[in-house]
């Protein structure tokens, strides 16, 4: 009886279960959910190709140079890049002169201490500083942007789907809005940005906004986007034509050790053939007739 009763409570039970799905299909059917604005209006990374690109891609110092200066002088005022040194410059081309110059001259001081006091103090920035943040805190920063924090910039190219594809998308994709959109106060429409509603405002507002030296290409709203995010991938990834260079060898390394055994395998284990046992010395079949025919004329008996 007991049993009875605990399989009709445990029938029960499912069949309440497999109710409760099937209506809910049923009024997802009838009446699917709304696609929400952001679903609808957000554009994913537009696609633009990069010198480091694929596996054999290599980084172009001129254009991370132009990047840099594009960070320097627009990106600078608002966002940090707290993983990277000055030193780090002289990977993209930097001299050891120009990167001290760099670190003398840039716009925000090192964060210090007083010697002589204790108190707190700033200094001018040698090549084993990181970049200063262009905030004392925080709070600083929130309060000067309208209560939204500036994210740091030095992983932003691994940390965002799309890498620098999605900078540039980004730095280009500001717009006014469409019919029906309402943009909050102090936020600006921009559709690659995940909510659609971003604090920052246009940072490339101008064609020349950054002066490149001569031989460089034209600084548009779009070179200097794509040239800034290029710099971005290689403040986050800065060992990457160093890991092409390591996968390389590693991979002929690799197709090197798989013909070799491949070779051993057709030589030594291939086919019943080689898989045989030889039979040799006394109990070589020749040899053993040949000791019988010996027996036989010398009218030795077994």
């Amino acid at each position: 009886m007991v049993r009875f009763l605990g399989f009709l409570a445990g029938l029960g039970f499912v069949a309440a279960v497999l109710w409760s799905l099937l209506w809910g299909v049923i009024a997802y059917v009838g009446s699917p959910p709304e696609q929400t604005e952001e679903a609808r209006l957000h554009e994913e990374p537009r696609s633009i190709s990069y010198s480091f690109d694929g596996p054999f891609g290599r980084y172009d110092p001129q254009q991370l140079q132009r990047g840099f200066q594009v960070f320097k002088e627009v990106c600078s005022a608002c966002h940090s890049l707290s993983q990277v040194a000055f030193r780090d410059l002289r990977q993209i081309g930097y001299s050891e002169a120009e990167v001290r110059a760099i670190a003398d001259q840039w716009q925000i001081q090192v964060p210090s201490i007083n010697p002589d006091t204790g108190e707190p103090a700033t200094r001018k920035a040698i090549p084993a500083d990181h970049f200063p943040s262009p905030y004392a805190n925080e709070t600083a920063a929130r309060q000067s942007n309208h209560n939204a924090l500036p994210p740091d910039l030095s992983l932003m190219a691994k940390a965002r789907e799309g890498g620098p594809a999605y900078i540039y998308s980004l730095l280009t994709g500001f717009r006014n809005p469409p019919p029906g959109h309402q943009v909050p106060p102090n936020l600006h429409y921009n559709p690659y940005f995940a909510n659609l509603n971003i604090a920052m405002p246009p940072p490339l507002t101008a064609d020349g906004q950054v002066t490149y030296a001569p031989g460089n290409p034209a600084p548009t709203r779009d070179q200097m986007a794509q040239d800034v995010s290029a710099f971005l991938m290689w403040a986050a990834e800065p060992n990457l034509q160093t890991r092409h260079h390591y996968g390389l060898v590693a991979l002929i390394f690799l197709i090197f050790v798989t013909v070799l055994g491949y070779m051993a395998y057709e030589n030594i284990w291939h086919g019943p053939t080689s898989r045989r046992v030889r039979e040799t010395g006394a109990l070589d079949p020749e040899n053993m007739a040949k000791n019988e025919d010996a027996k036989r004329e010398a009218g030795v008996a077994g």
